[in-house]
């Protein structure tokens, strides 16, 4: 929190920074598990600062043509200089794995050195962001080329009576402390969908939401991750 606020802050006074010759923070990298918001994360940045919001698909960027994904991130980064706006490079792990992995190709050497030259030349006043769930794979290189990296980490306990407060209707048949351990492991994203589902399930069968109903519902999310 203190760290997104930080950007906003630098973004909302940038004038003032670059009387004295410096540059208000606006590449970041956001990195953790699935569904803990990141994306979200981006959003919120956008519409704080009422610029557009725009996702770059990284798995879209990428094909197999030789040279081909070099230009088209080199016309991603003309609209990022022309066009003010929060871009979000999402699964950015397409292009950002580490230079010496042994199953990697010399094209996505070339194409992640792209990036790298053009993110490092980029001086728009566009706020630049790269998500990715698998930082392992991330080049070590890539974090000096960044403002700020943000981890995301799975919700606590506390967090996870926070998120039951707020989207849970909650009845005398609820009793969010027990539940906890049950959420436990499973990200926020996940939470929201197990509590929409008791809610449907509530609505469609005219009955009241139980920690019995929440429990199997969380029963059966972590079982089709299994399967």
């Amino acid at each position: 929190r203190q760290k997104i606020d930080r950007v906003l802050k630098e973004y909302l006074e940038q004038d003032k920074l670059h009387k004295y010759n410096l540059e208000n923070r606006r590449k970041l990298l956001l990195y953790g598990e699935s569904g803990t918001g990141k994306t979200m994360t981006a959003e919120i940045l956008a519409q704080e600062l009422n610029l557009p919001f725009i996702i770059v698909r990284m798995e879209k960027v990428v094909t197999k043509f030789m040279g081909e994904t070099g230009l088209k991130l080199g016309k991603i980064f003309d609209t990022i200089s022309q066009m003010p706006a929060v871009y979000l490079f999402d699964e950015f792990d397409a292009i950002g794995s580490q230079r010496g992995m042994d199953n990697e190709v010399g094209e996505q050497r070339r194409i992640l050195n792209t990036f790298l030259q053009l993110l490092e030349r980029d001086s728009s006043s566009s706020i630049i962001i790269a998500a990715t769930n698998n930082i392992e794979a991330l080049d070590k290189a890539l974090f000096r080329r960044f403002d700020d990296a943000i981890e995301y980490k799975l919700p606590d306990r506390s967090e996870i009576l926070s998120i039951l407060k707020e989207v849970l209707c909650m009845t005398n048949d609820v009793d969010p402390y027990s539940l906890c351990d049950y959420f436990t492991g499973m990200s926020h994203a996940e939470i929201k969908i197990v509590c929409a589902d008791a809610m449907k399930e509530s609505i469609l069968n005219d009955t009241s939401i139980t920690n019995d109903m929440l429990k199997e519902l969380i029963t059966q999310r972590k079982m089709a991750h299994i399967k």
